[in-house]
């Protein structure tokens, strides 16, 4: 990987981060309506996983999809305008958080029910089949999916008729409130992947250039033919489920949430980058600082644009 795609990876985790950050101050200041689930300390995932793919292949996202959206090339200002409830967001203000969508960048929508995003990137991915056109879905998921029924049908479906579709499971161990090893009874999600048939691998979801390496090989796998993949990256979010649940402290410790802080993929990654040459510390700083303005320029253009009209309620 050359320094600019270093580069790359880094400015996609800091918009993600930065975008999230200021999502949670809007919700406090009561300027974004309802709730939204925060992405931050999972940000390695959603780069990692969208820098190997290419612009026309698909994606499913889920309630907290913002990171998503955005690692696949979402407008940062439509993105802010939706969950403002805006005209101009991705929805015209219908949708909020956790249904923004872009079909032309490939993007076949978040989604607000637990595992409903796999089966719609099982149809993309069977459609891509049948059209030759070498294409890909990712279906992203979190640990709490793994059980759904609908995600288990989905599997298997995808694996008889071998399509070209990533089962993307991020582990960030905590369904809402309920811990991973009360749900399961296996150490790794991505040994699931045997019962129907097709690979699976587990990831650090922390390093950005793992995952990266992993879906690429993943990739590959589905378009030459092979069929599914079920691909497992252990990652973690710093919050709670929810701005309802902003810490997270009830169900897991401080203790916890501190060592698992000490592995932020970000300034780990800000290091590696450095290290490697990709850009000075000057030049990283204006990189941070670009990323700060756009996200301050996407929030101006949300404040701007027109709340939607008293008509559209019926």
């Amino acid at each position: 990987m050359d320094h600019k795609e270093l580069i790359a990876l880094y400015r996609t985790m800091r918009l993600i981060r930065r975008f999230e950050e200021r999502i949670v101050e809007l919700v406090n200041r009561n300027e974004v309506p309802g709730v939204t689930h925060e992405y931050i300390g999972q940000e390695a995932v959603a780069t990692g996983v969208c820098h190997a793919l290419s612009r026309d292949d698909v994606i499913t996202s889920t309630h907290r999809g913002h990171g998503h959206i955005l690692a696949k090339g979402g407008d940062p200002a439509r993105m802010m305008a939706e969950l403002m409830g805006k005209t101009t967001g991705y929805n015209r203000g219908r949708g909020g958080s956790m249904h923004i969508a872009d079909l032309s960048l490939g993007i076949y929508g978040a989604n607000g029910i637990v595992g409903a995003g796999v089966p719609i990137a099982c149809g993309a991915a069977f459609a891509a089949k049948h059209a030759g056109n070498g294409r890909v879905a990712v279906a992203f998921f979190g640990d709490g999916g793994i059980n759904q029924g609908v995600v288990h049908e989905a599997m298997n479906l995808a694996a008889v008729w071998k399509l070209p579709v990533i089962f993307a499971c991020e582990n960030n161990r905590y369904a809402a409130t309920t811990p991973l090893r009360e749900t399961v009874s296996i150490e790794r999600l991505s040994d699931r992947a045997a019962g129907y048939g097709m690979p699976g691998a587990s990831v650090d979801g922390m390093d950005v250039l793992k995952v990266f390496e992993a879906v690429s090989e993943c990739a590959e796998h589905c378009r030459s033919g092979k069929g599914p993949v079920l691909l497992e990256a252990n990652t973690y979010r710093f919050r709670g489920h929810s701005m309802r649940d902003p810490a997270g402290a009830v169900y897991r410790t401080k203790e916890e949430v501190e060592r698992e802080k000490q592995r932020d993929p970000i300034p780990l990654f800000r290091e590696r980058a450095l290290a490697a040459g990709a850009r000075t510390e000057a030049d990283v700083r204006a990189i941070e600082k670009d990323v700060s303005d756009l996200v301050d320029e996407a929030v101006a253009f949300a404040d701007a644009s027109p709340e939607p009209p008293a008509e559209w309620l019926f």
